[in-house]
């Protein structure tokens, strides 16, 4: 893509309101724009970036037999209701209809999740059932901030599984768990699996932390093992519960978590099936969630410099930004192209060789081509990691193998 043709900007000074980096670079480099606390428009750099997350999220679950589905955002009150959430849930937005019925803005999904799944299920011959959707939550954050970490409408994976027995149900956790250090592996973030409370639905959970001092969680992490427990569950320097080790306290931010249901959601909405026998059961399950938003927020967290950001390579907007100084890179921008290599080109005749570089700090590709009078002279360009200090020349008949 010409960046000439690009709708998007980037701006030299941070914006005033935010203090955390994500927030910050993600503005400044030309990728969202905050319309409120916690709400933002994904501008096209953005948008690739929260693309090439969401399709790695969706082909990992489908290789663990997910059918992807997607639920309502607006969900009758009625079902609120019946699982008693709709006056605890304290970050639940409501709404009513000028035509009667009240509504919730989804921030989960179990409440439309187990009705829906009364339609499909009656007998032991329809389990296991494993769906999961990509969906826009809504929460209402006292404090929305820290830009995409924390939001009042954000995009969520969520996966549910339904199985015949708790046996069954706790061997595709271990495949979900599986797929989960997959999932973040190939998306460029190095996580922690830590243990942690249920809270209503279980009783542990296995949580995907990121060590960052940008998380507003708390970690014991044992230094022999690599062993965690989230703080709220682990006494104050505890030694570790795996083999005695000795254990830090570090900062986190939380990606992703999975954990077996208890069965209360099945005993508000009368979800069983009938055994081998006809005798009936209430249904065991397993929920999974995955913050693609947080996720992308916190990338640029553990990925960016006094410039800018630096991206993963498997989720960088493009993987290469070439530069135009003084010279036409047209040939070369189109022979990347014909050779399938993704391209953001620098086009713009009026901007400086600073400003174009200041751009290319500020939108982090991994790879960095310049073409200049300078580097024509032995027909050459400047090749540059993000992440590097310095350059190499390569001949342009070369340059194919070393992007």
């Amino acid at each position: 893509m010409r960046l000439s043709e690009l709708f998007t900007k980037t701006r030299r000074t941070p914006p005033k309101d935010e203090e955390s980096a994500n927030a910050i670079f993600l503005e400044q480099g030309g990728f969202i724009k905050k319309e409120a606390a916690g709400v933002y428009t994904f501008l096209p750099l953005g948008l690739r970036v929260l693309n090439k997350v969401e399709n790695i999220v969706r082909e990992e679950m489908d290789r663990v037999g997910g059918a992807e589905i997607l639920m309502p955002a607006l969900h009758p009150a009625e079902n609120w209701e019946a699982t008693g959430r709709w006056n605890k849930f304290d970050a639940l937005f409501k709404t009513e209809s000028r035509f009667g019925g009240r509504y919730a803005l989804g921030p989960t999904h179990e409440e439309i999740i187990y009705p829906l799944l009364k339609h499909f299920l009656s007998s032991y011959k329809d389990l296991p059932i494993k769906v999961y959707q990509i969906q826009t939550k809504f929460r209402d954050e006292k404090r929305a901030k820290a830009g995409l970490l924390r939001s009042r409408e954000f995009r969520m994976k969520d996966f549910y599984s339904f199985h015949a027995g708790d046996k069954e149900r706790d061997k595709f956790y271990e495949e979900m768990k599986k797929a989960y250090l997959k999932t973040f592996r190939r998306i460029g973030l190095k996580v922690i699996v830590a243990e942690a409370s249920g809270g209503t639905f279980s009783e542990l959970s296995l949580e995907f932390q990121v060590a960052s001092l940008a998380g507003e969680d708390t970690l014991f992490l044992c230094k022999k093992c690599g062993s965690a427990r989230n703080k709220e569950i682990a006494a104050s320097g505890e030694e570790c519960q795996k083999c005695g080790g000795e254990t830090e306290e570090i900062k986190t931010i939380e990606v992703g978590n999975i954990f077996p249901l208890k069965e209360k959601f099945a005993e508000d909405f009368g979800l069983k099936f009938k055994d081998t026998k006809g005798k009936e059961h209430l249904v065991s399950a397993g929920c999974y969630g995955l913050g693609t938003t947080r996720v992308m927020g916190t990338a640029v967290e553990v990925g960016h410099d006094e410039r800018g950001i630096i991206w993963p390579k498997e989720i960088a907007p493009f993987q290469i930004h070439l530069v135009g100084l003084d010279k036409d890179a047209s040939k070369i921008y189109s022979m990347m192209i014909a050779e399938g290599r993704e391209v953001l080109y620098d086009d713009r005749r009026g901007a400086t060789a600073g400003e174009k570089f200041a751009d290319a700090d500020f939108i982090g590709a991994p790879v960095r081509v310049i073409l200049s009078a300078r580097t024509m002279q032995d027909g050459s360009v400047e090749i540059k990691k993000r992440s590097a200090k310095n350059a190499i020349m390569v001949k342009i008949k070369d340059l194919l193998k070393y992007v």
